[in-house]
């Protein structure tokens, strides 16, 4: 039985949940489980294992996806439990290392200015974008990334040589840089030698021998393993030579290279005898028979170490480098083979190649899962695709090795088994001992059999190293392990115990006769690059950061996601606007500076039917809140509330009369929206609902909202009983007149914005916590109501009506918010979102190039607490206009100013309303000076809401509010928060782009 989590936006890099995956299969109980984010790619990977459910398909990439086999549910909480424990773990490490975390390049930037490498290690797919944006920030890249397409490599190789910078990669799995470690590296001492390698452990290799017999090395540049291809043409190869050839502190220059294509081959040997430093190179495959000119050739990586070793010390470059081998075993095996079970790829090809050419086996062949796999001899790269996709590297997991080591124990024919230990930052923290109990058990088992079988390894690696390359290598030795110290060696004691005696014959030294040619300087960036400790931004793996800065550099961490979750559209439509991002933001400027620039001020209160043209006809027209919606896709709140308004308004004498109107099709309804106002929940409003005027004195546009009635059973909430009716014909007869002859008396009427300025010092977001913004208002008004010409009692009912509502100031901010969008919307440019709104149906929104267009999703329910009674199967869809106060950067975007209301929503603590404000801040374009927020640091408010942030971080804008039960007529249920669906944004995007004239299709 399969058993699915998905949790929402959880994003974790790719080796933390492989490790976590390796973990939660031991879990008793589980048949296998399998922890990914879920990518296209990897849902491919849990289809492979038989693991893709319907949940799983519809997860995002962004989602992290748990899928686990097995019969009892028992179990699956179980592992959901180590989950939970394995993530808080990683989260304490996080919270208490220190680091600098971004999330997005341009804090990337602010945070680390002096910023000279990006290293990437993200999945595969992504990796190229990411890489070009290094490159246009003017950073050389260290892509770990593999699975970058060969013409996205060859096209951004060539965009790195014209701006003078280095890509290093893809695939680029270890490298140094002025002595400081990147990615899967060892820890080497510092000295003269340069090495420049399109192999990963074949660096690591070099460098661990060079470290081992005394030197060396002050940089390790990785070029990624196609480098070398035709296509490439040694690109990233023949910059760093150059580089190192220019770099004083480098002696000697060793270049590692798989098989390189001829015609690449003869370009870098050219440049290798243009130098004027010392050279050693190995070309993988090649058996060179001398050395020739400049250049000593090297057989095996071993033998390339050494000879760096003597060229760094002035010695001369020696006919032979053969040393005697550690062990000396006095056996033969008869009818016997080799089994090498290597992590690392390139000693895995070394070793083949060694082989094949010692028992003269022919050329290697490469098949899936192997380098070498003929006459029973066999050598397996355990980093194959074939044996990774979806697992943790051998290097970081012991699992596929130890099920191959049984394997191997098991087949009669193995005489010797070959194994790699590869330390380092990155790799497993002790895989010695991981593999040591199975070694031990199966030898042990042989110990009283006529079988024979040798086990012999190498340990890649440094005393520095944190693993201990001493105790790794005592270790496997009181294990009854046959250790040697570099590959070449392992595999020649491999040979032995086969009874062959593999010699390297002795290689003379020939002079040059080829063309030389003359080479160019290399770029200011490189030479600065070579010159001083990197500065980097990490994107992806964290673990990357922590050496780097241990030894003297300096790095931040970019906590990168995909982009739109992982959508292929919505990413290359975003891509193709940063093309068009000066401009974009010039607008998106214009409309922002409308909202911040506004003078919004209270002028009245009038009949809506007064300054509504289409409230005043003959026809009977209610206005609703959100985008348009038929009368029966509507809520019941929302239905409620129409017949309530149908019975103030006189239309009806009762629910069954106004009914039937309804369903005549006498009704005209209409968005609020679409006539310059806006209404709280349901938003219904008719001609002789009073409603405020807020006039925003930049332009005179008006923005309109019908009054706060208090809470309980009100209209808003769908109630219209009696009590409804009555309170509604009291503001219509004696609160509306008396505020509109108050505010009448008022010159240029009451400064709104002066208003929210103090309020939001007072702990008001101006959604669900209206208190101090209400009580100034009552500050400012009362007065003005006591020196009025009208009856004491109706001035009494005022004032005591405005003291006990708490609430009232909203729909004056309501009022506000439209004020300020409409003015802003006056300019049809750019990204920015100019209105939110929501009908119980569908959330909709309009950003200001689209003019007056709808994009809608349907809404979510709000999450929050709910009073006593009652729970979240009782709740409404989402509905109102109240958006409008997000949208402007009050209510849920500015919790953080309302410490006092976080709980009463169900937001959490004080802590939770900062994090939801600094995410919300993510996704707007600026901040308003005019509502500086004490609690933030005095941080203006938030400001303009810029679609592609939306859609690009998956941040959806939150909402505080209300929420009514979904039966008409039982009022206010509880409160809390909603989101805006994502889908409205992406449609927006999507319309926004083809007004540029970018192309959408898939």
């Amino acid at each position: 039985m399969l058993f699915t989590k998905i949790q929402k936006g959880n994003y974790q890099d790719s080796i933390n949940l492989m490790l976590l995956s390796a973990e939660i299969n031991k879990v008793d109980g589980v048949t296998q489980a399998q922890v990914m984010m879920a990518t296209d790619a990897n849902k491919d990977i849990f289809k492979g294992a038989g693991l893709s459910t319907p949940e799983l398909e519809s997860a995002g990439a962004n989602d992290l996806a748990i899928v686990v086999e097995t019969e009892d549910q028992a179990v699956f909480d179980k592992v959901l439990e180590e989950i939970d424990h394995f993530l808080a773990d990683l989260t304490v490490k996080k919270e208490s290392d220190n680091k600098v975390d971004v999330d997005n390049w341009e804090e990337a930037m602010e945070a680390l200015p002096d910023a000279n490498l990006a290293l990437v290690s993200i999945p595969g797919e992504y990796a190229a974008y990411e890489i070009e944006k290094a490159l246009d920030n003017n950073l050389h890249v260290f892509s770990f990334s593999d699975n970058v397409s060969m013409e996205d490599e060859v096209r951004l190789k060539e965009k790195a040589h014209e701006k003078g910078l280095l890509f290093m990669g893809p695939d680029c799995g270890t490298g140094i840089i002025s002595s400081i470690p990147m990615a899967f590296t060892n820890v080497v001492k510092p000295g003269n030698i340069g090495v420049v390698g399109a192999s990963g452990t074949g660096i690591q290799e070099v460098t661990t021998i060079i470290d081992r017999l005394g030197g060396g090395v002050v940089h390790a540049i990785g070029t990624g393993g196609r480098d070398l291809k035709e296509a490439v043409g040694a690109r990233t190869m023949i910059d760093a030579i150059i580089a190192l050839e220019k770099h004083p502190l480098t002696d000697v220059i060793c270049v590692i290279s798989k098989p390189p294509a001829k015609e690449v081959r003869d370009q870098v040997v050219k440049v290798l005898q243009s130098l004027s430093k010392p050279v050693v190179a190995i070309f993988l495959g090649e058996k060179p028979t001398e050395h020739i000119g400049n250049v000593a050739l090297a057989y095996t990586l071993e033998e390339a170490a050494r000879i760096a070793i003597d060229l760094s010390n002035g010695e001369e470059v020696k006919a032979k480098y053969v040393d005697g081998l550690d062990n000396q075993i006095q056996s033969q095996l008869k009818d016997k083979t080799v089994k090498g079970l290597y992590s690392g790829g390139t000693l895995a090809n070394e070793a083949a190649m060694l082989i094949a050419d010692a028992l003269e086996l022919g050329d290697i062949q490469n098949e899936e899962g192997y380098i070498l796999n003929t006459h029973g001899f066999q050598v397996m790269d355990l980093g194959d695709d074939v044996y990774t996709q979806g697992k943790p590297h051998p290097m970081i997991d012991p699992s596929i090795r130890i099920e191959k080591l049984e394997e191997a124990f098991a087949d009669e024919k193995t005489g010797v088994i070959l194994l790699d230990v590869v330390l380092g930052y990155g790799s497993h923290p002790d895989m010695a001992n991981a593999l040591i109990p199975t070694i031990q058990e199966k030898l042990s088992k042989l110990a009283d059999s006529e079988r024979e079988v040798y086990v012999v390894a190498t340990v890649t690696g440094t005393p520095n190293d944190p693993q201990d390359y001493d105790k790794a290598v005592a270790n496997l030795k009181e294990a009854g392990v046959y250790v040697e110290t570099t590959n070449a060696k392992a595999i020649r004691l491999a040979l032995e115990l086969m009874g062959v005696h593999y010699q390297f014959a002795a290689k003379e030294h020939v002079a040059y006769t080829g063309e030389k040619i003359e080479l160019p300087s290399p770029s200011e960036h490189v030479q600065e690059l070579v010159m001083t400790s990197p500065r980097v931004i990490n994107i992806g793996i964290e673990s990357f950061v922590d050496p780097i800065i241990k030894f003297g550099g300096k790095a931040i961490q970019y906590n990168w996601r995909p982009k739109a979750g992982g959508n292929k559209k919505l990413i290359k439509i975003l891509n193709e606007l940063e093309k068009h991002a000066e401009a974009i933001d010039e607008a998106n400027q214009k409309v922002i500076g409308r909202m911040r620039d506004s003078q919004p001020y209270l002028i009245d209160v009038k009949y809506a039917k007064e300054v509504i043209p289409e409230l005043n006809t003959d026809k009977k027209v209610v206005l609703h809140a959100g985008p348009p919606v038929k009368y029966e896709n509507m809520t019941g709140p929302m239905q409620g509330s129409v017949i309530g308004a149908m019975l103030f308004e006189g239309w009806a004498s009762n629910h069954e009369e106004a009914q039937q109107q309804i369903d005549a099709g006498e009704i005209t309804f209409m968005p609020c929206h679409h006539v310059g106002a806006v209404g709280p929940m349901g938003g219904i409003t008719t001609a002789n609902f009073p409603v405020f005027i807020v006039e925003n004195k930049a332009d005179g546009t008006t923005g309109y909202c019908i009054m706060n009635e208090g809470i309980g059973t009100v209209l808003r909430f769908g109630a219209n009983n009696e009590e409804v009716i009555t309170r509604l014909e009291w503001m219509r007869d004696v609160l509306g007149p008396v505020l509109g002859q108050a505010l009448r008396q008022i010159e240029g009427g009451i400064n709104v914005n002066v208003m929210i300025a103090k309020a939001i010092t007072m702990g008001d977001e101006f959604h669900q916590r209206n208190i101090a913004a209400s009580l100034v208002f009552l500050k400012e008004i009362a007065p003005i109501i006591t020196s009025l010409d009208i009856d004491a009692k109706q001035k009494q009912e005022v004032i005591q009506f405005l003291a006990d509502t708490d609430q009232f100031f909203l729909n004056i901010a309501m009022a506000t918010g439209k004020a300020i969008v409409d003015y802003a919307r006056k300019i049809q440019e750019g990204c920015i979102v100019t209105t939110m709104a929501r009908n119980g149906e569908n959330f909709g929104v309009r950003i200001a190039a689209m003019g007056d267009q709808w994009f809608t999703a349907p809404v979510n329910t709000p999450k929050g607490l709910y009073f006593t009674g009652y729970s979240e199967e009782d709740g409404s869809k989402d509905i109102g206009d109240s958006a409008i106060t997000e949208t402007i950067g009050l209510g849920g975007s500015a919790i953080v100013a309302a410490p006092g209301v976080t709980r009463f929503i169900g937001a959490g603590g004080f802590e939770d309303a900062v994090r939801i404000s600094n995410e919300q801040a993510k996704i707007v374009s600026a901040q308003n000076p005019n509502w500086s927020i004490p609690t933030w640091d005095f941080r203006g408010a938030n400001l303009g809401i810029d679609i592609r942030k939306v859609v690009e971080t998956g941040i959806e804008p939150i909402i505080n509010t209300g929420i009514a039960h979904k039966k008409a007529g039982v009022g206010q249920v509880g409160a809390g928060t909603v989101t805006a669906p994502i889908a409205c944004f992406e449609k927006a995007l999507v319309a926004f782009a083809e007004s540029l004239g970018i192309k959408v299709d898939e």
